[in-house]
């Protein structure tokens, strides 16, 4: 029999495990989870140098898995770009792009923002016009709530090789105005490519993003991740944390194959080298990313009905497949070499029809290469039809839903001005998907469209459908609100089984790696309030301490 080197008792224990949901006591030894039970069995495990901890009433669960995260680009934003916040005002966004400005050498980048929709009505000029007057001397790309559009100043522009007249970008919107086709400095999806080509970070960069997302991660609770859409240097700076022992969670990353950025399909054999090359033993790398659509506040995400009446856009001539990125027939044919080479594909889907298109696109894969593939995501499944509720568990199919927009936020207001209300109360249907036997997962798509990581107000609006916060005011959606026992396994064991680590973390059972957080008070008993605000004390992952508070 092994000796426990540390056994916990005296609090709520939630193993996330379906055969035993609840505990009264843990034994860690070398890493691992040596057993979970009654306290009498676990202390008969005790040995006279095992350490005995009293948790006084405070919860135990497993540590909690992000699914769609972009850990560098978020780190980052927080260490070297210009970031007001979601609840700036134009003046406040101004003055933080000036103050940057005067720290800088002239022609030195100033990348950052965030921008809303709403703030476009109150430029006094063109956004080109308006940061060429706070910032002349310094290229200028601020990017909105969602990442997928711009404002850019001339200097930028120009660096960028976009000129006035110039052709359009397929994929892309490029504001102009006048016969001469002035750029306004507006940029969407792929027209995006050019600036943030002109705007990469330095692996030294990277390496100390890395560092600062690992270290956040751990103190909201995370013990692993995925990153949704990775580029090489991204995986370069992952694999070498790993090499250094910095890594503490459980990595995976989605490598991208397609995004509008790129405007081409990564072959399969550049995939499997970016794979050999960097990949880890805690590092999985057999995933791939497709982006199927934008997103609504653009017009760009694939809608089956039309958005409401806007200036330059007609209801009349809607066509769903017009925004889609990827055309169905190629979309098939990627989600189907990738299916049958191994890679689990994550799918961008923020329209209805984005979303069917990707599901129709695994149906391919499963018809050609039988049933027993890998289990491919939609991420977002920000907007699902009826229709398509029960594909997800007809296809072994994954809803990943992201950011956290299922309560009321920044955003509410810019997807109800291009939706309407009716729509809006269909956003998020997370209780829709579980009750058709969807398996869902988390994430929060930090740092595009959601200000933090935190797992935490995620739950919690999941449970009300309200900011916690009490910011925003009113629900989104209430009807598609889900108990705490609902929600919690999105974040532990579907999370775990979506990075192939099921059988190795996202539940505490005998033999899993001891990855766990301890939260103050009892979980179970808490309202959204103080759930929202239930940041853990202890962070363990593989029986180590890496964060504490």
């Amino acid at each position: 029999m092994t000796t426990a080197q540390h056994i916990l008792t005296g609090g709520t224990i939630l193993t996330m495990d379906p055969a035993q949901p609840m505990a009264e006591a843990i034994a860690l030894a070398e890493g691992r989870i040596l057993a979970v039970g009654r306290q009498a069995d676990i202390l008969a495990l005790a040995g006279p140098n095992t350490l005995r901890e009293d948790l006084h009433g405070k919860t135990l669960l497993p540590g909690l898995i992000e699914s769609h995260t972009h850990a560098l680009w978020g780190a980052c934003r927080d260490l070297f770009q210009v970031y007001v916040g979601y609840q700036a005002s134009l003046s406040q966004l101004a003055q933080a792009i000036a103050a940057r400005a005067a720290t800088l050498a002239p022609g030195t980048w100033i990348t950052g923002g965030p921008w809303r929709l709403d703030m476009q009505d109150s430029l006094p000029d063109t956004p080109r016009a308006w940061l060429d007057a706070i910032a002349p001397a310094h290229p200028v790309a601020i990017a909105d709530t969602t990442q997928h559009a711009m404002w850019c100043n001339s200097a930028a522009l120009a660096q960028a090789g976009l000129a006035d007249g110039c052709a359009p970008i397929p994929g892309g919107v490029v504001g102009q105005e006048g016969p001469d086709g002035r750029l306004t400095g507006f940029l969407a999806e792929a027209a995006c490519g050019p600036v943030r080509a002109q705007t990469r970070f330095t692996p030294d960069q990277l390496d100390a993003a890395c560092a600062q997302a690992v270290g956040y991660f751990n103190s909201l609770g995370y013990t692993g991740f995925k990153e949704p859409s990775a580029q090489a240097e991204d995986l370069g700076a992952y694999a070498r944390a790993y090499d250094r022992g910095a890594l503490s969670l459980h990595a995976a990353a989605h490598i991208a194959a397609f995004s509008p950025l790129s405007g081409s399909t990564m072959p399969l054999a550049e995939i499997d080298a970016l794979v050999a090359r960097y990949g880890r033993a805690g590092l999985n790398l057999r995933f791939t990313k497709l982006f199927l659509d934008g997103v609504a506040p653009a017009l760009t995400a694939s809608f089956l009905a039309p958005y409401l009446p806007r200036p330059g856009y007609d209801p009349a001539q809607h066509s769903p497949d017009a925004t889609l990125l990827l055309p169905p027939e190629q979309l098939n044919q990627l989600v189907t070499a990738h299916d049958a080479a191994g890679y689990t594909v994550k799918m961008h889907a923020v329209g209805d029809n984005a979303a069917r298109r990707g599901l129709d696109a695994i149906a391919a894969a499963r018809q050609a290469n039988g049933p027993a593939g890998p289990r491919h995501e939609i991420a977002h499944s920000t907007f699902i039809d009826d229709a398509d509720l029960p594909r997800f568990a007809a296809l072994n199919a994954v809803a990943e839903v992201s950011p956290k927009l299922w309560m009321p936020n920044a955003a509410t207001a810019a997807q109800r001005a291009v939706l309407g209300q009716a729509r809006l109360s269909q956003v998020h249907r997370i209780r829709s998907l579980l009750q058709a036997g969807a398996e869902v997962i988390f994430g929060t798509d930090w740092p595009a469209a959601a200000p933090d990581a935190n797992p935490w107000s995620g739950l919690a609006g999941m449970i009300s459908r309200a900011d916690p916060s009490g910011v925003f005011p009113g629900q989104v959606a209430p009807d598609q609100a889900i108990s705490l026992a609902q929600a919690l396994p999105l974040f532990t064991r579907n999370a775990a089984r979506a990075m192939g680590l099921e059988g190795e973390t996202g539940m505490l059972r005998a033999g899993l790696s001891a990855d766990f957080i301890i939260v103050p008070g009892t979980l179970t008993k808490m309202g959204t309030a103080d759930i929202a605000a239930a940041l853990p004390v202890r962070t363990v992952f593989k029986g180590a301490v890496v964060f504490e508070g």
